[in-house]
C-alpha cells in the first residue's frame, strides 16, 4: 500500500496535553455554538428559522443581480438567490421570524410578474416553514446526533470495552461540536444538509478511531512489558500512514466539491471537509489520550487485554 511516511517514531501522547487545550477551545466553541441556536441568535436556514423558499422557472436565463433587485425594491429584503442556469431556474429562499402574517410566496411571484413581463415563469414549488416547524427540527436535530452518539459507545463497547466507547463517543462529540463552532465563526449558514454532514462525519470519525484503537488493542496483548504510553504511541506511529492515506483521498474528493459544486453542495462538502481533518486530528490527539485520562488506566488495560 502506497505510505506518505515510512516507519515514525513520534511521541504523540507527549503532546496530549497542549492538544487537549486545543480541543477544549473548540468544544466551548461548539457549547456556544449550541446555545446560540437554541436562542435562534445562530445563522440558521430556513428550515430551523422558518421562512420561505420558491423555486421559479423561467423560459430565458434571468440575470440574478436583476431578480435581486427587483426584490429588493419592493421591500423583499435579505433574500438568497440560488441560480440553475442550465434550466433556467431561480431558486429564492426569504427567512421569516414570528408568525407569518401573509403569504411570502405570493408576494415573490407578484414581483417577479411586475418586474419581468418579458420573461414568463412558473413555479417549480413553494415551500413555507413556520418558527414552530423550525424549532421542532433543531430539537430533533440535536436528538439524531445524541443517538448517534449512544450508539458508538454501545457499538466500541461491545467491540472492545466501556473505556474504548466513551473514549470514542467524546472524540466524535468534539468533531461534531468543532465543526459547529468553525461555522458559527464564519456565519456559515446551518441548515438541515449541515446536520447530514454532522451525522455523515460521526461515521467517518468512529471509523478512523477504530482504526487506531485496534492496532492498540493488538500491542496491549503482544507488549505487556512497555507502558501503556509507550503501547498507545507505538499503535497510532504504527498506522499513520494507513490514516494520512485514507484522508488525503477523502479530501482529494472533497476539496473539488467545495471549491467547484456550486451553492447546493458546498456548505455539505465543506464541513465533511473540516471534519474529515479535525476528525484525523482528533483519533490521535483526543481519543488515544482519553484512555489514560481514567484513575488506573495501566493497570486495568494491561490486565484486560
Amino acid at each position: 500500500m502506497f505510505e506518505i511516511v515510512g516507519k515514525t517514531n513520534i511521541d504523540f501522547m507527549g503532546k496530549r496535553k497542549a492538544a487537549l487545550a486545543i480541543s477544549g477551545v473548540l468544544v466551548l466553541l461548539g457549547l456556544l455554538t449550541v446555545i446560540q441556536i437554541s436562542r435562534g441568535a445562530a445563522n440558521l436556514g430556513i428550515d430551523f428559522a422558518g421562512g420561505t423558499a420558491v423555486q421559479l422557472k423561467f423560459d430565458n436565463p434571468i440575470a440574478i443581480d436583476a431578480a435581486r433587485q427587483a426584490l429588493g425594491k419592493h421591500g423583499v429584503n435579505d433574500a438568497e438567490l440560488q441560480e440553475f442556469a442550465q434550466d433556467n431556474k431561480l431558486l429564492i429562499r426569504v427567512k421569516t421570524e414570528g408568525t407569518i402574517e401573509e403569504k411570502v410566496a405570493d408576494r415573490i411571484v407578484q414581483v417577479f410578474e411586475q418586474e419581468f413581463t418579458n420573461n414568463k415563469f412558473v413555479v417549480d414549488s413553494s415551500t413555507e416553514i413556520g418558527p414552530t416547524i423550525g424549532h421542532r427540527l433543531q430539537q430533533d436535530a440535536m436528538l439524531a446526533i445524541a443517538i448517534s452518539l449512544i450508539g458508538i459507545i454501545l457499538y466500541v463497547a461491545t467491540r472492545f470495552e466501556l473505556r474504548f466507547g466513551v473514549a470514542a463517543a467524546i472524540a466524535t462529540f468534539h468533531d461534531v461540536l468543532a465543526v459547529l463552532g468553525i461555522f458559527y465563526l464564519l456565519d456559515v449558514e446551518i441548515t438541515l444538509l449541515v446536520v447530514t454532514a454532522l451525522l455523515t462525519l460521526a461515521g467517518y470519525s468512529l471509523t478512523d478511531t477504530v482504526v487506531v484503537f485496534d492496532r492498540i488493542r493488538e500491542n496491549l496483548r503482544g507488549r505487556r512489558k512497555d507502558s501503556v504510553l509507550t503501547i498507545i504511541n507505538n499503535g497510532i506511529n504504527q498506522v499513520l500512514s494507513r490514516t494520512l492515506v485514507t484522508t488525503l483521498t477523502v479530501v482529494l474528493v472533497l476539496l473539488p466539491l467545495t471549491l467547484f459544486g456550486g451553492e447546493v453542495l458546498h456548505d455539505f462538502s465543506f464541513a465533511l471537509l473540516l471534519g474529515v481533518i479535525i476528525g484525523t486530528y482528533s483519533s490521535i490527539f483526543v481519543a488515544s489520550p482519553l484512555l489514560m485520562v481514567w484513575p488506573g488506566a495501566e493497570g486495568r488495560l494491561l490486565s484486560r487485554s
